[in-house]
Protein backbone atom coordinates (compact mmCIF):
# COMPACT_ATOMS: atom_id res chain seq x y z
CA UNK A 1 0.00 0.00 0.00
CA UNK A 2 1.56 3.22 -0.82
CA UNK A 3 1.60 6.64 1.73
CA UNK A 4 -0.95 9.28 0.24
CA UNK A 5 1.37 12.00 1.20
CA UNK A 6 4.92 12.69 0.02
CA UNK A 7 7.67 13.07 2.53
CA UNK A 8 9.32 15.67 1.19
CA UNK A 9 6.05 17.71 1.38
CA UNK A 10 6.00 17.70 5.23
CA UNK A 11 6.25 21.06 6.56
CA UNK A 12 7.16 20.64 10.08
CA UNK A 13 10.14 18.86 9.51
CA UNK A 14 12.81 21.96 9.52
CA UNK A 15 10.14 23.56 11.84
CA UNK A 16 13.11 23.88 14.95
CA UNK A 17 15.24 25.77 12.52
CA UNK A 18 13.26 28.09 11.53
CA UNK A 19 12.22 29.19 14.95
CA UNK A 20 15.85 29.16 16.10
CA UNK A 21 16.50 31.41 13.19
CA UNK A 22 13.52 33.80 13.79
CA UNK A 23 14.45 34.32 17.37
CA UNK A 24 17.66 35.70 16.30
CA UNK A 25 16.45 38.12 13.87
CA UNK A 26 13.90 39.38 16.31
CA UNK A 27 16.52 39.29 19.37
CA UNK A 28 19.16 41.76 16.64
CA UNK A 29 16.58 44.00 15.87
CA UNK A 30 15.17 44.45 19.29
CA UNK A 31 18.65 45.42 20.33
CA UNK A 32 19.33 47.21 17.33
CA UNK A 33 16.06 49.59 18.05
CA UNK A 34 16.52 50.15 22.08
CA UNK A 35 20.58 51.52 21.01
CA UNK A 36 19.53 53.48 18.54
CA UNK A 37 19.62 56.99 18.74
CA UNK A 38 19.57 60.63 16.93
CA UNK A 39 21.13 63.87 16.61
CA UNK A 40 20.07 66.86 16.03
CA UNK A 41 22.13 69.01 12.88
CA UNK A 42 23.00 72.05 14.28
CA UNK A 43 25.31 74.85 11.97
CA UNK A 44 27.75 75.23 13.62
CA UNK A 45 30.10 78.90 12.56
CA UNK A 46 33.38 78.66 13.39
CA UNK A 47 34.50 81.37 11.60
CA UNK A 48 37.41 82.13 9.15
CA UNK A 49 40.65 82.32 10.24
CA UNK A 50 42.63 85.02 7.62
CA UNK A 51 46.74 84.13 8.07
CA UNK A 52 47.71 87.24 5.39
CA UNK A 53 47.20 89.85 7.66
CA UNK A 54 50.38 90.29 10.10
CA UNK A 55 50.17 92.60 13.38
CA UNK A 56 52.63 94.90 12.91
CA UNK A 57 53.84 96.46 16.54
CA UNK A 58 55.02 99.62 16.74
CA UNK A 59 58.48 99.45 19.00
CA UNK A 60 59.04 102.79 20.95
CA UNK A 61 62.49 104.96 19.99
CA UNK A 62 64.72 105.05 23.06
CA UNK A 63 67.58 107.02 23.07
CA UNK A 64 70.61 105.44 24.85
CA UNK A 65 72.07 107.79 27.91
CA UNK A 66 75.95 107.27 27.68
CA UNK A 67 77.32 108.02 30.89
CA UNK A 68 80.34 110.26 31.59
CA UNK A 69 83.61 108.42 32.02
CA UNK A 70 84.79 108.51 35.86
CA UNK A 71 87.71 110.93 36.41
CA UNK A 72 90.83 110.22 36.76
CA UNK A 73 92.37 109.79 40.27
CA UNK A 74 94.53 112.91 41.09
CA UNK A 75 98.55 111.45 40.96
CA UNK A 76 100.28 110.32 43.82
CA UNK A 77 102.32 112.85 45.99
CA UNK A 78 106.02 111.99 45.41
CA UNK A 79 107.58 110.36 48.62
CA UNK A 80 109.83 112.63 50.91
CA UNK A 81 113.29 110.44 51.27
CA UNK A 82 115.07 111.85 54.33
CA UNK A 83 119.16 112.17 53.92
CA UNK A 84 120.25 110.60 57.18
CA UNK A 85 124.06 111.32 58.12
CA UNK A 86 126.16 107.89 58.44
CA UNK A 87 127.47 108.82 61.90
CA UNK A 88 126.19 105.90 64.84
CA UNK A 89 128.49 102.90 64.46
CA UNK A 90 126.30 99.76 64.00
CA UNK A 91 127.39 96.65 65.86
CA UNK A 92 127.33 93.66 63.75
CA UNK A 93 126.73 90.33 64.95
CA UNK A 94 129.88 87.65 64.98
CA UNK A 95 128.57 84.05 64.45
CA UNK A 96 131.30 81.76 65.66
CA UNK A 97 131.66 78.48 64.48
CA UNK A 98 130.64 75.62 66.66
CA UNK A 99 132.88 73.20 65.04
CA UNK A 100 136.46 72.03 67.03
CA UNK A 101 139.87 71.19 65.77
CA UNK A 102 141.70 68.24 67.25
CA UNK A 103 143.89 70.46 69.09
CA UNK A 104 141.31 71.89 71.03
CA UNK A 105 141.07 70.31 74.50
CA UNK A 106 137.57 68.52 75.36
CA UNK A 107 136.22 68.97 78.88
CA UNK A 108 135.40 65.92 80.77
CA UNK A 109 131.33 65.70 81.97
CA UNK A 110 130.88 65.03 85.46
CA UNK A 111 128.46 62.13 85.99
CA UNK A 112 124.90 63.56 86.88
CA UNK A 113 123.53 62.23 89.58
CA UNK A 114 119.42 61.71 89.14
CA UNK A 115 117.61 61.83 92.51
CA UNK A 116 114.81 59.28 92.54
CA UNK A 117 111.31 61.25 93.76
CA UNK A 118 109.87 59.24 95.88
CA UNK A 119 105.94 58.84 95.54
CA UNK A 120 103.39 58.63 98.08
CA UNK A 121 101.78 55.34 97.98
CA UNK A 122 98.72 54.07 99.27
CA UNK A 123 98.52 50.52 100.79
CA UNK A 124 95.07 49.41 102.32
CA UNK A 125 95.56 48.07 106.14
CA UNK A 126 93.85 44.74 105.12
CA UNK A 127 96.70 43.94 102.64
CA UNK A 128 99.91 45.62 103.45
CA UNK A 129 102.68 43.07 104.29
CA UNK A 130 104.10 44.86 107.60
CA UNK A 131 101.09 46.60 109.36
CA UNK A 132 102.03 49.64 111.30
CA UNK A 133 103.16 48.63 114.55
CA UNK A 134 101.89 50.80 118.09
CA UNK A 135 103.80 51.34 120.84
CA UNK A 136 103.46 48.39 122.72
CA UNK A 137 103.25 46.23 120.13
CA UNK A 138 106.53 45.61 119.13
CA UNK A 139 106.32 41.89 120.52
CA UNK A 140 103.75 40.77 118.97
CA UNK A 141 104.50 38.29 116.31
CA UNK A 142 103.21 37.68 113.14
CA UNK A 143 101.09 40.31 110.71
CA UNK A 144 97.76 39.27 112.27
CA UNK A 145 98.89 39.62 115.53
CA UNK A 146 100.24 43.36 115.60
CA UNK A 147 96.94 44.15 113.94
CA UNK A 148 94.54 42.99 116.26
CA UNK A 149 97.09 44.81 119.08
CA UNK A 150 96.78 48.05 117.19
CA UNK A 151 93.23 47.79 116.67
CA UNK A 152 92.78 46.90 120.73
CA UNK A 153 95.40 49.52 121.67
CA UNK A 154 93.27 52.26 119.64
CA UNK A 155 90.40 51.24 120.76
CA UNK A 156 90.94 51.80 124.25
CA UNK A 157 93.19 55.15 123.15
CA UNK A 158 89.62 56.44 122.11
CA UNK A 159 87.52 55.35 125.53
CA UNK A 160 90.09 56.70 127.38
CA UNK A 161 90.42 59.89 126.16
CA UNK A 162 86.56 60.84 124.42
CA UNK A 163 84.16 62.34 126.22
CA UNK A 164 81.40 60.77 126.56
CA UNK A 165 79.08 62.89 128.16
CA UNK A 166 79.10 65.28 125.32
CA UNK A 167 76.23 64.26 124.08
CA UNK A 168 74.62 64.62 127.41
CA UNK A 169 75.19 68.23 127.36
CA UNK A 170 73.74 68.80 123.47
CA UNK A 171 70.71 67.10 124.23
CA UNK A 172 71.82 63.78 122.01
CA UNK A 173 70.17 60.54 122.96
CA UNK A 174 70.54 57.19 122.34
CA UNK A 175 73.20 55.33 120.45
CA UNK A 176 75.66 57.56 118.79
CA UNK A 177 77.51 56.22 115.63
CA UNK A 178 80.85 58.18 114.81
CA UNK A 179 83.01 57.07 111.70
CA UNK A 180 86.83 58.73 112.28
CA UNK A 181 89.31 57.87 109.11
CA UNK A 182 92.51 58.91 109.38
CA UNK A 183 96.38 57.93 107.94
CA UNK A 184 99.52 57.02 108.97
CA UNK A 185 102.03 58.34 106.82
CA UNK A 186 105.64 57.05 105.84
CA UNK A 187 107.07 58.64 108.86
CA UNK A 188 104.28 56.99 111.82
CA UNK A 189 102.52 60.10 111.71
CA UNK A 190 98.84 60.47 112.21
CA UNK A 191 97.82 62.73 109.27
CA UNK A 192 94.73 63.50 107.21
CA UNK A 193 91.94 63.05 109.99
CA UNK A 194 88.14 63.25 108.88
CA UNK A 195 84.97 62.23 110.83
CA UNK A 196 81.16 61.89 110.02
CA UNK A 197 79.19 62.36 113.58
CA UNK A 198 75.34 63.45 114.01
CA UNK A 199 76.49 66.99 115.55
CA UNK A 200 79.60 69.51 114.81
CA UNK A 201 80.58 69.38 118.25
CA UNK A 202 81.39 65.54 118.41
CA UNK A 203 83.05 65.48 115.04
CA UNK A 204 85.15 67.86 116.54
CA UNK A 205 86.28 66.28 120.04
CA UNK A 206 86.61 63.06 117.12
CA UNK A 207 89.34 64.35 115.55
CA UNK A 208 90.51 66.04 118.22
CA UNK A 209 91.22 62.95 119.85
CA UNK A 210 92.31 61.07 117.04
CA UNK A 211 95.19 63.62 116.36
CA UNK A 212 96.49 62.72 120.06
CA UNK A 213 97.76 59.42 119.02
CA UNK A 214 100.79 58.37 119.28
CA UNK A 215 103.81 58.03 116.63
CA UNK A 216 104.40 54.81 115.43
CA UNK A 217 106.57 52.69 113.81
CA UNK A 218 105.49 53.06 109.57
CA UNK A 219 103.74 50.35 107.78
CA UNK A 220 106.10 48.62 104.76
CA UNK A 221 105.40 47.27 102.22
CA UNK A 222 108.00 45.72 99.49
CA UNK A 223 110.94 47.37 101.63
CA UNK A 224 109.83 50.39 101.81
CA UNK A 225 107.35 52.56 104.24
CA UNK A 226 103.90 53.69 102.82
CA UNK A 227 101.15 55.35 103.84
CA UNK A 228 98.51 53.27 105.43
CA UNK A 229 94.37 54.45 105.54
CA UNK A 230 92.64 53.48 108.79
CA UNK A 231 88.81 54.01 109.42
CA UNK A 232 87.88 53.66 113.27
CA UNK A 233 84.13 53.57 114.21
CA UNK A 234 83.14 55.28 117.59
CA UNK A 235 79.82 53.67 119.19
CA UNK A 236 78.74 54.48 122.46
CA UNK A 237 75.43 54.73 124.25
CA UNK A 238 74.14 58.03 125.76
CA UNK A 239 72.92 57.57 129.44
CA UNK A 240 69.08 59.29 129.94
Amino acid sequence: MEPKKNSKANVGRNSSLYFAVGLALMLFLTNYAINYKTYDKEVIDIGKLDMEEELEEEIPITEQIQTPPPPPPPPAAPEVIEVVEDEEEVEETVIESTETSQEEEIVEVEEIEVEEVEEDVEVPFAVIENVPVFPGCENEKGNNAKKKCMSERIQKFVVRKFDTDLASDLGLSGRQRIIVMFKIDKTGNIVGVRARAPHPKLKQEAESVVKSLPKMKPGMQRGKAVTVPYSLPILFQVQD
